[in-house]
């Protein structure tokens, strides 16, 4: 675990149900536990909370929609790559998850406590801490893609508000964005939570199965 600050040192940590304490400042690999972040990630709201339905939609919800989009469009995705979409927004576990809008007005700081978290969870999983730019962009474009469909079926926008703000999904069939939207049903967060870590599970052992040929 990480050391503890002096008491005059105002706190930059967060103790989690873990039992770790993750310093914002200079996260560490070695504080980075799984169980964790699908937890924080299932009891994060997207869009604020403002979406219909009992229950928020959850970040670990849309990371997993996520990667099911990036693996549409790039059916021949690498395991080690969909771990990583998967895991696109993991940071929002600690820091929670701030709308674009808000994002912009932060500006740098919020993005290099954000960057710092993001290189810390990829260390802890055996990935690169920078994606390579195609990947990135995929994620990217999955993430895009998703926040239209939440946009259009969750948040109150119309198909054209969408289509403004977030762009018509460039390759995807109407067919598939009909089946990508039943993925945007609000869940319980302990199913939500469940299903990050199957997910996770799933992806973790492929890439240990590959690992071994």
């Amino acid at each position: 675990m990480c050391a503890e600050l002096s008491s005059s040192s105002p706190r930059a940590w967060q103790r989690m149900l873990s039992g770790r304490r993750l310093n914002l400042l200079a996260p560490s690999p070695l504080d980075v536990e799984l169980s964790d972040i699908a937890h924080g990630l299932a009891r994060v709201a997207r869009w604020n909370g403002q979406t219909i339905g009992d229950h928020a939609f959850s970040v670990a919800q849309h990371c997993v929609l996520v990667e099911k989009i990036a693996q549409l469009i790039k059916p021949d995705l690498e395991i080690q790559w969909c771990m990583a979409v998967l895991l696109h927004d993991a940071p929002e576990y600690v820091i929670g998850d701030m709308i674009s809008p808000f994002k912009n007005v932060m500006g740098g700081s919020y993005r290099e406590v954000e960057e710092r978290l993001h290189h810390a969870i990829h260390r802890a999983f055996g990935l690169p801490a920078d994606l390579p730019g195609p990947i990135a962009k995929l994620a990217k474009r999955a993430d895009i893609i998703s926040a239209y469909l939440e946009a259009i079926h969750l948040a109150g926008f119309s198909r054209d508000e969408a289509d403004k703000i977030f762009g018509r999904p460039a390759k995807v069939s109407e067919e598939q964005l009909e089946q990508l939207a039943l993925n945007v049903k609000p869940l319980p967060a302990k199913e939500a939570q469940d299903a990050f870590l199957t997910r996770f599970a799933e992806l973790d052992k492929a890439r240990k199965t590959a690992g071994t040929r």
